[in-house]
Order: C-alpha cells, then sequence, then structure tokens
C-alpha cells in the first residue's frame, strides 16, 4: 500500500486512511510486507518505505512493534529512520545480505571496510532517532573473529559516507561485529543523547568521526570492547571545528582519542564534561586520553576540559610521530605538526605505574602545550632500577602508552616540546614509589608552577631535567622528604630559574653536572637556607 501513513500509531487501530504520497510524512514498512518477526529478513520491505518515502520528498519510516532483520539498508537524503521504544532493528547474520559497498571518497581504508548495516553516501538531511535499539548481532557467529580475519566479514553497524545534516538522536546501538558507526567525511553532524553498548570482543570502536567537519555531540553514554570516542583523519580532509560535552565514557582501549589515523589532521576540537571508567571492572582502560599524530598533516587548537578518570593504565598520553600511514595512490605523508594543546580541571584515580607522556620528535618538536588543575592518584610501586630506564625514541611505532613501557618517572615525561606549562598540578601514589615526579628532555620554554607531588626519599630527584633550555619553576612544594629537587644534566640546559618554591624537605636544591651549574639560578626559596647547594 505505497503511499499511505502507515499504521495509526496513536490509535493502534492499523491501517490508517490512504493518503495522497506527496504529503505523507511517515512510511510504514509492515505496508511494505515486513514482518518484525525476529525471523523474517525485511531487508527489502524497510528498503523500499525509505525509498518511497525518499521518492515523496522526505519524511519519516517507522520501526515499532517488532523485531525487524535486516541487512543492509541504504538511507537517502530528507529521509529518517525512527525505531520507536520496544522496537529493535536486527543484523542479519548472512553475510550474503551485506554486499560490498565502497564509498567514492579516497581514504586510508578504501578496499578494507565495506559491509554495513545502515549505510548512506552523499545523502543530505538525514537522521536515526527514536528510543529503540539497533543491534548488529555481533554476538554470534559468523561476526566473532578478531582481528586477524578478513574485515570484510565483520560489517559496520552504521556508515555515513560525504553526507551533510546528520542528526543522530535517543537511539540504543548494541553489538556491532566491527566499529558500530563510523562518520566519513561529513558535515554538520548531530549526535545526542545516544547509547552505545559495544563490548563484544576487540575493534568495537563507540564512535568514530573522521575526516568530519562542524560535529556536536553530547548527552551519551558509550561503552566499547575498543576505543570510545575516536576523531580520525583518514581522508586528505581535516576532522575539524568539533565539540563533544556531559558523556559517559568506558572502554578497554582509548576512552578519548585523537588518531591513530591523522592523514587529514585535526583542528579545533574541544572535549569537556566527561567521566572515563573501565565500567565494571572486567577491563582495564589503556588511554583515558589519547592524542596522536602520527600519519603527517596538521594537529592544531585541541582542549580537553573537566574530565574525571577513574581505573585506567595512562590518564593523559600525547604523541607526535612518523609512522606515516599512507592512502592508496598518495604519497608517503611526510612528519606532522602538533600545537597549541589545553588540558584542564581533570581528576583521575587508581592510574596504572605506566607514567604520563608527552613526546615529539628531536627533529619535530611538539609546540605550546598547556597542562593545568590535574589531580591524579597513581598506583605506584616503581623502582630504583625503573628510574633509569632509558626511554626510546620509536619514531615509527604505532602510538599507545604501552609502547613505552614503565617510564622512569611515577607523573609525567615529556621530550622534545617547546613551549610546555605546567600549572597547579597535584600527584601521588599509593605504592612506595622511586622515580622522580617529572622528567623534561629537549625542552625549550618551560613553566612549571605550583606543582606539587607526593615524593620518597628514596627517589633520585623531584624534577629531572635533561637539555631544558629557558625554564621557570615557581611556587612548588614536594609532599615528603626527598634528597634532590632538581637533578640537571645536559650541555643544551641553560638559563633555568627556581623561584618562591617550598624546598625545607629536600636536601639539596640543585644537583648538576659542572658545565651547567653557573646556567641555572636559584633565588628566594623557602628553607633555601638548610639546602647543601
Amino acid at each position: 500500500m505505497a503511499g499511505t501513513a502507515g499504521r495509526d500509531f496513536a490509535s493502534g487501530n492499523g491501517l490508517a486512511e490512504q493518503v495522497n504520497p506527496v504529503k505523507n510524512t511517515i512510511w510504514d514498512p509492515y505496508n511494505y510486507g515486513a514482518k518484525g518477526d525476529s525471523k523474517t529478513v525485511d531487508t527489502k520491505a524497510i528498503q523500499v518505505a525509505i525509498d518511497s518515502c525518499h521518492a515523496s520528498g522526505g519524511g519519516k519510516v517507522v520501526l515499532h512493534n517488532g523485531n525487524f532483520v535486516s541487512g543492509t539498508i541504504i538511507l537517502k537524503s530528507n529521509v529518517s529512520l525512527h525505531v520507536e521504544s520496544g522496537a529493535t532493528l536486527l543484523g542479519s547474520t548472512d553475510l550474503k545480505d551485506y554486499p560490498d559497498i565502497t564509498p567514492k571518497i579516497l581514504y586510508l581504508y578504501t578496499k578494507r571496510f565495506t559491509r554495513y548495516l545502515i549505510y548512506a553516501e552523499s545523502a543530505e538531511n538525514i537522521s536515526i532517532t527514536g528510543t529503540g535499539t539497533i543491534n548488529g548481532n555481533g554476538r554470534v557467529s559468523p561476526f566473532v573473529t578478531y582481528v586477524t580475519a578478513d574485515d570484510k566479514g565483520r560489517p559496520y553497524i552504521l556508515r555515513f559516507a560525504e553526507c551533510k545534516n546528520v542528526m543522530v538522536r535517543d537511539i540504543t546501538f548494541r553489538d556491532s561485529a566491527r566499529w558500530l558507526q563510523h562518520y566519513l567525511a561529513c558535515e554538520n553532524v548531530t549526535i545526542d543523547g545516544i547509547t552505545v553498548i559495544n563490548r563484544t570482543r576487540e575493534n568495537r570502536d563507540g564512535i568514530d568521526i573522521d575526516s568530519c567537519n562542524r560535529v556536536r555531540i553530547a548527552n551519551c553514554y558509550i561503552d566499547s570492547g575498543d576505543d570510545g570516542l575516536t576523531l580520525k583523519a583518514t581522508a586528505m580532509r581535516s576532522c575539524k571545528n568539533v565539540t563533544v560535552t556531559n558523556c559517559v565514557l568506558t572502554s578497554t582501549r582509548s576512552t578519548i582519542k585523537l588518531g591513530t589515523e591523522s592523514n587529514g589532521g585535526f583542528e579545533n576540537i574541544l572535549i569537556t564534561n566527561c567521566t572515563v571508567s573501565s565500567g565494571d571492572g572486567e577491563f582495564t582502560v589503556a588511554d583515558a586520553i589519547a592524542l596522536e599524530m602520527v600519519d603527517g598533516a596538521v594537529f592544531d587548537r585541541v582542549t580537553i576540559s573537566n574530565i574525571v578518570i577513574n581505573n585506567v593504565q595512562n590518564a593523559i598520553f600525547i604523541r607526535l610521530g612518523n609512522r606515516a600511514n599512507t592512502i592508496p595512490g598518495l604519497e608517503k605523508p611526510g612528519i606532522g605538526s602538533m600545537s597549541n594543546i589545553i588540558i584542564d580541571n581533570i581528576q583521575a584515580t587508581e592510574v596504572s605505574n605506566l607514567g604520563c607522556s608527552i613526546t615529539g620528535l628531536p627533529e619535530k618538536p611538539i609546540e605550546n602545550v598547556s597542562l593545568s588543575n590535574i589531580r591524579i592518584q597513581f598506583k605506584g610501586g616503581g623502582t630504583a632500577k625503573d628510574a633509569s630506564i632509558k626511554v626510546k625514541e620509536l619514531s615509527g611505532s604505532y602510538p599507545s602508552s604501552m609502547m613505552y613501557g614503565k617510564l622512569p618517572v611515577y607523573g609525567f615525561f615529556c621530550r622534545h616540546i617547546s613551549n610546555l606549562n605546567f600549572h597547579n598540578i597535584n600527584i601521588g601514589f599509593e605504592n612506595e614509589e622511586l622515580r622522580p615526579a617529572l622528567c623534561c628532555e629537549n625542552i625549550n620554554s618551560l613553566t612549571i608552577e605550583d606543582f606539587n607531588a607526593k615524593i620518597s626519599p628514596e627517589a633520585n630527584a623531584y624534577f629531572v631535567f635533561k637539555n631544558v633550555k629557558d625554564a621557570m619553576i615557581r611556587g612548588c612544594r614536594p609532599s615528603g622528604i626527598n634528597r634532590v629537587f632538581l637533578h640537571a644534566t645536559g650541555n643544551g640546559s641553560e638559563n633555568i630559574s627556581l623561584y618562591h618554591n617550598d624546598l625545607s624537605k629536600a636536601q639539596q636544591a640543585v644537583e648538576a653536572e659542572d658545565l651547567i651549574k653557573d646556567r641555572i639560578i636559584v633565588g628566594e626559596n623557602t628553607g633555601l637556607s638548610k639546602l647543601k647547594g
């Protein structure tokens, strides 16, 4: 009964009076033969409803009162797919119901991921809404294979490529066979109030925003078996003008992540007011906040603020590397750039003893990084031997906090950065910790203000500098007796000043190589008269 208004949802009296299809705004797949019985494959009926809605100028296709099994459906311009409360769109378990579809845009994974439950390309004014459920059936055969298997055998729930004016609101997504939802090179995307439960196995990201412009994500709950909320740039377009707010996030890998794929770069990103945790405790989050730029392009103007973190391996990981993944048909990218990063108002507890890191490359430092109002409680347990670990460059490695293993500090390891600022930092540990709180190597322009850390009397030093130039340390107060406040080495170390710190619990203010001793200025500091040197 094409051209009908569908079922009378208000009265429950079955089919409503037939109306002119041009004026029709609600389209019901039951009218086109859908069964909604959890067994019949309703792909064709749902698709005909979408096509008819699109041909009539647009409207809403409504799934209600049933469980609709489906293979790939194509969403078209001016069509809203609405899944009502109590209804489910359920992915077919027959791979033949998912034809290979490759987006036209040139991007990193052109031939790798080609199957989806819901797909749209170059469509405008499309949406998925409702308080019902879309279930990818990823927990059942044949979709339970791991990453080493053929990715073509694991459909996404949703992929939109080069679409404009996209809305996804209130829906619950469950159990994708791979990444749950991938927005590729889309413009003007709003994702609001959705629930994602996607902890089936590995490789099940919650949300992937890829090379998109003007994206707003708010009020979402994401529980993922891989990365949680991920921004990527697999095409030669920047992922830019993105805001994320008021989300509850759990995952097993990186929960808030920019990267790993970064060919197009990242610009103008704001993520705020979120919680990060390992959920039910079955898994531990690998990286709560991971900013990764390793495939060329520009990373610029990114702010992460007001994040509360619990039970993670690493709280903050920032990496400029040179993995240089190449988009098919294009030249290998050069080293990218990373600059203007603000991380503010972070509280983290139950953080492992790996240590946080911010690392650029010798030939390409990260520029303009500010960390402020941060409180982290680490599990501790680092040894004196750990404090002597030499951290390899690993410029071409896959970026992750696990790439370095345990660091020679329990707090922050910072290397190859120009203009690094710490303000109002409070860190501590649960178990005896013999590593310093902070290590800075090859830093040009460094400000440390109100950096207050727990320290063991057996630790080598409170701060460790190597080849640090133009540094100011002020307002710091070690919590506990320690041997040396600042240990400095490297011929590149110069113009380092200490003012207005409370050094009353330190046995020695500065320990430095003879070559650079006169390049360190120790000004007015509390307790200085008691110190040796």
